[in-house]
């Protein structure tokens, strides 16, 4: 589907990004769209796969996990938004960014495949873009190549 890697390993160490401006705007795009849910509301449904039960059927020891811990977690997916976000134009990123950029795209393609329903199964065909839904599924799948990209050049360890 995609062609040449936009993400790699530099001889420096460094993470190299090789992103068009509009794939740029595309990620920002998205990554605005986590920030909003995530300010407006916490506890949106779409959320739900970024901060799962930590008790399970315990009600109560899930509220109180909740309680203690659910506001420092939304604060760190807001910081590794904000990092990405400063970071979205540059070409080369440090390990620590490249990691933040990971985080932020895995919360955005969790919230991406929530909010279309995506199983094992939706993959089992080709995209196509003049389905319902086309379009979204594209983007969830960029995000999905992107991020594949940087646990790659993350893997190969720096210098």
């Amino acid at each position: 589907m995609f062609q040449q890697r936009q993400i790699e390993r530099a001889r420096s160490g460094e993470i190299r990004l090789r992103l068009a401006p509009e794939e740029r705007r595309l990620v920002q795009a998205v990554l605005a769209g986590v920030r909003t849910r995530l300010d407006e509301d916490p506890d949106d449904d779409a959320l739900r796969r970024l901060f799962p039960p930590a008790y399970g059927d315990d009600a109560d020891a899930e509220q109180e996990y909740r309680e203690l811990v659910h506001g420092t977690l939304v604060e760190g997916k807001r910081e590794a938004l904000r990092l990405v976000e400063r970071t979205l134009d540059r070409d080369h990123l440090t390990d620590d960014e490249a990691s933040a950029w990971l985080g932020a795209l895995n919360d955005a393609r969790l919230v991406l495949g929530t909010l279309l329903d995506v199983t094992e199964e939706t993959y089992a065909f080709e995209l196509d873009m003049d389905v319902p839904r086309g379009r979204e599924l594209a983007v969830f799948a960029y995000l999905t190549w992107l991020q594949e990209q940087l646990v790659d050049a993350l893997a190969r360890g720096g210098r």
